[in-house]
């Protein structure tokens, strides 16, 4: 199937590891060009060399930190300078620290809020003129299976997350006489550091190895199995393409079974 890339320019956030990066190779395959931000100078600039080299797309590397709106702004003024457009926004960013309501500061939220909610909210901003002037575009924010079932200890993540799916519901509406389209993709238990971390968090309190505690989520996926983050990258890629001009306003969960509502 032919996904229409080619000549179209992606923005991944956190486009140098785990999910990001999954996402920004498999663009990529498709004939998109790249503009890849992330925090960590050195592994972007591995991660963007090796995106080259394997898809011999153009990839230009931003280090930047989306909790900071003036880099935001950077990294897209540097996209267009380059590539004259940007046609896909993928937003994604690290989830913020788990724990329950009285173990987080005042703080915690404050820094969440700039990381999960306005991150996505401004690189909207900074990307949607010129996708209203193309009347074209796609706008595609990886947030969690927690916006349809909060997971325990997961309270930042649960509260943010679905604050940013309320945002690209009604944003999908206000463009897609545009052309545009806004939908979410909800990452289930997939394997990357992020998840890696977490597991060692939990099992940790629970005083049992990582592997144990990793079988306990296997055990709640119907698939039996943790995700891959190709497995959530194709999701996208379909979402970004010409062929998913008539879906906006979704938001699909990529998690093996594991969410256990109807809609």
């Amino acid at each position: 199937m032919d996904l229409g890339l080619k000549n179209k320019v992606a923005l991944v956030a956190a486009g140098s590891r785990g999910l990001g990066r999954a996402v920004a190779e498999e663009l990529a395959a498709e004939g998109a060009s790249l503009l890849l931000c992330a925090r960590d100078a050195q592994v972007l600039a591995e991660t963007a060399a090796a995106i080259a080299e394997s898809t011999n797309a153009h990839v230009l590397a931003v280090p930047a930190d989306v909790t900071v709106m003036g880099d935001i702004k950077r990294v897209v003024d540097a996209g267009i300078e380059r590539f004259g457009q940007i046609d896909i926004l993928v937003t994604n960013a690290g989830g913020p620290p788990a724990g329950r309501f009285d173990q987080l500061t005042r703080e915690q939220w404050d820094d969440a809020i700039k990381l999960t909610l306005l991150s996505a909210v401004e690189l909207a901003r900074q990307v949607l003129p010129g996708m209203r002037e193309r009347r074209w575009g796609r706008i595609i924010n990886i947030t969690s299976i927690a916006v349809k079932q909060p997971v325990d200890g997961l309270l930042l993540s649960n509260s943010l997350r679905a604050g940013l799916t309320g945002f690209a519901r009604t944003l999908a509406n206000e463009v897609a006489p545009e052309g545009i389209t806004v939908n979410n993709v909800l990452p289930g238990y997939t394997r990357t550091e992020r998840l890696d971390e977490l597991a060692e968090m939990m099992a940790d309190k629970q005083g049992i190895s990582v592997g144990e505690f990793r079988g306990v989520w296997e055990k709640e996926i119907p698939m039996g199995r943790l995700g891959e983050p190709r497995e959530l990258a194709a999701a996208v890629a379909f979402l970004a393409s010409e062929r998913a001009a008539y879906i906006t306003g979704t938001s699909i969960q990529v998690d093996g079974g594991w969410i256990r509502s109807l809609l």
